[in-house]
């Protein structure tokens, strides 16, 4: 069948049939499957590249001189190189492989935070989010007397350069700060906030998960320190993903973890470590993950980014209006002002809303019924949920493989959820 794409060139059909579960259903129903802020799906070359690496190199890289060791490794380091062309870095060394990025999180906490920050200082951030980049700020906090400060939001959940100029002082050592919020999809000027940032001395990390996934990403150009991603939300696999650092911050930092395969030589009371990333990434790895992260990178950079991103956005847009319309929905966010742009601002392709006073798992359990999967909840975002006034919310989020049917059915499955709790 057909499917009604935003535009005549982008091409659904195809993309959808590189991803073997969107020919499957859930409870009898064909899948919609609406949980990408969560995690994505993946190609049929990703599980190709994990089941290539399991079922005919299965070595470890890096410590072997036979041909399956070698291979391993060859394919290990084009994955690296992959990522790294993916986010503009420098150079190899500014990516270091991770289980996701709340590891990323707390890799830069424990070796930057912690080993740089004092009493007196502060760590500047925001109530958008994830638990992932803020929790981390909050233990370094503890352990070193620095202080927290928050850039101030307006009433849609936004920040300004004015706002964040507002928190930044001169005892301001590093700004926190999300690349794209994973309970609105709204992104921050983040050009500007790493431009405030380093006038006044400070570092800048970004959490990058929902960013990365959907929008083309060019670190140089943001001119951000350290940015962290995850390859399950970007058609990779689970348990893997990246930590991008300027490599004279990721050199003067202690690593989170020590053992093997990040040494250069160990004696019995001391031990010298590699440079980055190998210091940074200790024991064996994921390497079948890494693997299947670099084909997933590649298959993205394949379709385009600004394509994806572009697709999305019109999904967006048609979603919000269409699920706009549903008695009682209440919007959150930058797209509760009906526009993609509104404000001056261009949401990703996440559309947090609430049915009316219809709790969001209730909501979400009907939609599980209509073969409709949503994310229910406070997101890993409880202080956003706190500034929203509410316990959580239903989360639609699109991925390149979203189809205006795909909203349509969820849409029905609104209706049918007003009808059972009527």
């Amino acid at each position: 069948m057909t499917r009604r794409s935003v535009t005549r060139t982008y091409p659904i059909d195809r993309i959808r049939a590189e991803f073997p579960i969107l020919g499957t259903t859930m409870r009898g129903k064909p899948l919609v499957y609406l949980d990408n802020g969560a995690t994505s799906l993946k190609p049929q070359v990703v599980i190709d590249a994990e089941l290539d690496y399991l079922t005919r190199i299965s070595a470890s890289i890096h410590r072997g001189v036979y041909q399956l060791s070698e291979e391993a490794t060859v394919k290990f380091d084009e994955a690296r190189a992959s990522v790294r062309q993916f986010i503009n870095a420098g150079d190899d060394g500014e990516v270091v492989f991770t289980k996701g990025a709340t590891e990323s999180s707390n890799i830069v906490a424990f070796g930057w935070g912690r080993k740089f920050l004092k009493a007196g200082d502060e760590i500047v951030t925001t109530e958008l989010e994830h638990h992932a980049n803020l929790i981390p700020w909050q233990q370094v906090a503890a352990a070193t007397g620095a202080k927290l400060r928050f850039v101030p939001l307006d009433p849609a959940g936004r920040v300004s350069p004015e706002s964040v100029q507002s928190a930044v002082t001169e005892r301001t050592r590093l700004v926190a700060i999300t690349g794209m919020s994973n309970v609105t999809g709204y992104m921050p000027p983040l050009r500007e906030t790493a431009e405030i940032a380093h006038r006044n001395g400070a570092v800048i990390v970004v959490d990058g998960p929902q960013l990365v996934s959907h929008h083309p990403v060019d670190v140089q150009s943001l001119g951000c320190d350290f940015l962290t991603f995850s390859a399950h939300k970007m058609c990779g696999p689970t348990g893997v993903g990246a930590l991008y650092g300027r490599r004279d911050l990721l050199e003067a930092m202690d690593p989170l973890l020590y053992g093997g395969d990040m040494i250069v030589r160990v004696g019995k009371e001391s031990a010298t470590f590699k440079g980055v990333p190998d210091k940074f990434e200790t024991g064996t790895p994921n390497i079948s993950g890494v693997l299947g992260f670099g084909a997933a990178v590649n298959y993205l950079r394949s379709i385009g980014m600004e394509a994806i991103a572009d697709h999305e956005r019109e999904l967006l847009a048609y979603a919000a209006r269409r699920v706009g319309e549903v008695p009682g929905v209440t919007l959150y966010g930058p797209m509760a002002e009906r526009g993609v742009a509104a404000g001056g601002v261009d949401p990703g392709g996440i559309l947090s809303f609430n049915l009316g006073e219809i709790h969001p798992h209730d909501v979400g359990a009907v939609l599980d019924g209509e073969g409709v999967a949503v994310r229910t909840g406070f997101h890993c975002a409880q202080p956003m949920m706190q500034f929203l006034g509410v316990p959580g919310t239903v989360r639609a989020s699109f991925y390149l493989y979203n189809t205006l049917e795909d909203i349509d059915r969820l849409v029905n499955a609104l209706h049918k959820t007003l009808e059972v709790f009527s």
